[in-house]
């Protein structure tokens, strides 16, 4: 699943695969901004790991959880 992160003040994006779940993406958002952390943490399909501050999130945009179709449709 593709996410991307809009950071504020900022012109690029953070974007990125990622194999959890939409709703566990969403609950760990949700969770960091309920109880007023600093920071949230994601982690990519490839082991990498982004620390990104909840003060600068602009947006968080999830992807579904389908894969892409290839060819063609009849």
């Amino acid at each position: 699943m593709e996410i991307r992160i809009g950071i504020a003040n900022t012109g690029r994006e953070l974007n990125f695969d990622t194999s959890e779940s939409a709703a566990d993406v969403k609950a760990s958002v949700a969770a960091a901004l309920d109880a007023g952390a600093t920071h949230v943490t994601f982690a990519d399909s490839k082991g990498t790991t982004y620390i990104v501050p909840t003060a600068g999130l602009a947006y968080i945009e999830v992807g579904t959880e389908e894969s892409r179709r290839v060819g063609f449709v009849a």
